[in-house]
C-alpha cells in the first residue's frame, strides 16, 4: 500500500504551509490516519492523528492550536494544516496509515508515506 505525501517547501516563521497525503481508498477507508515528523538527529514523533470517522483527533504538545489535520474521504486523502510555524517545526513530515476502527488513537501503524520535508526559516 502506497501512501503520496506531498505540500512540503520552505516557508518564513510565521508562515502557514498545508500538506496532503493520499492513500488508496480500500485503506483510507478503513484507517485511522497520522502526521509524524522526525527532525535531523532526532526521533520521529507522532504530530498529529485522526480517527477514521473523523470524530477524534489527537495533537502533540508541541504542535496544539497551530496545527489542525483533517480528512477528506471523498478524495481519500488526509490534510495537516500548519500555522505560525517556527523554526523547530522543520522536519521531515511522514503520514501513516493504521488499519482500525478504533476511536482511541492508540494504533499500531501499518503503512508509511515516502515522507515530505518542511523547512521554517527565521
Amino acid at each position: 500500500v502506497q501512501l503520496q505525501a506531498s505540500g512540503g517547501g520552505l516557508v518564513q516563521a510565521g508562515g502557514s504551509l498545508r500538506i496532503s497525503c493520499a492513500a488508496p481508498e480500500r485503506t483510507f477507508r478503513r484507517s485511522g490516519m497520522a502526521w509524524f515528523r522526525q527532525a535531523p538527529g532526532k526521533e520521529r514523533v507522532r504530530v498529529a492523528a485522526i480517527s477514521w470517522s473523523g470524530e477524534s483527533t489527537y495533537y502533540d504538545g508541541s504542535v496544539k492550536g497551530r496545527f489542525t489535520i483533517a480528512r477528506d474521504n471523498a478524495k481519500n486523502t488526509v490534510f495537516l494544516e500548519m500555522n505560525n510555524l517556527k523554526p523547530e517545526d522543520t522536519a521531515v513530515y511522514y503520514c501513516a496509515a493504521a488499519v482500525s476502527f478504533a476511536e482511541d488513537l492508540l494504533y499500531e501503524y501499518n503503512y508509511w508515506g515516502q515522507g515530505t520535508q518542511v523547512t521554517v526559516s527565521s
